[in-house]
């Protein structure tokens, strides 16, 4: 092998990778990946929970209009569908459509409720009662008093 071959075939190999530093740099960023996946699924779940908190505030309102035009409460068999129908100072109803929860789960209606007069729940993820996290209930009442407000 002469000198020029030598020196091109020592250059040539300089500017290549080894198979090591390809794994290591593809371990690097399956690693930084992951950790994006993880803190982008938080901001998902947080911000479906607090949808489901402005929605049942929105709830709250229109059943307390209902009390101000009705002079009662909706029962739990009427549930939140009665505040879909029109009457005669609220020909559109209260509500324009039967609101679902972020996960596509019906809000479930209480009267009475365990403290006040009605109960407005969102069951979280699962849809069942009880709940960490993701799993989480929100209820009107716990969203602090009649008004749905924090």
């Amino acid at each position: 092998m002469s000198c020029k071959q030598a020196s091109t075939y020592k250059t040539s190999q300089q500017l290549a990778f080894s198979l090591v530093e390809l794994i290591v740099v593809m371990v690097i960023l399956g690693m930084l990946a992951g950790l994006v996946a993880v803190r982008t699924r938080g901001y998902l779940i947080s911000s479906k929970q607090n949808a489901a908190k402005t929605e049942i505030a929105n709830l709250v309102k229109a059943v307390e209009t209902f009390y101000a035009d009705q002079s009662r409460y909706p029962t739990t068999d009427e549930g939140i569908n009665i505040l879909l129908a029109p009457t005669d100072s609220w020909p559109d109803g209260f509500l324009n459509k039967a609101p679902l929860d972020p996960w596509k789960n019906p809000y479930e209606y209480v009267s009475p409720g365990s403290s006040e007069p009605y109960e407005i729940i969102c069951l979280g993820a699962d849809g069942r009662e009880g709940g960490e996290g993701e799993n989480l209930d929100f209820t009107s009442e716990s969203l602090g008093g009649e008004d749905g407000r924090q």
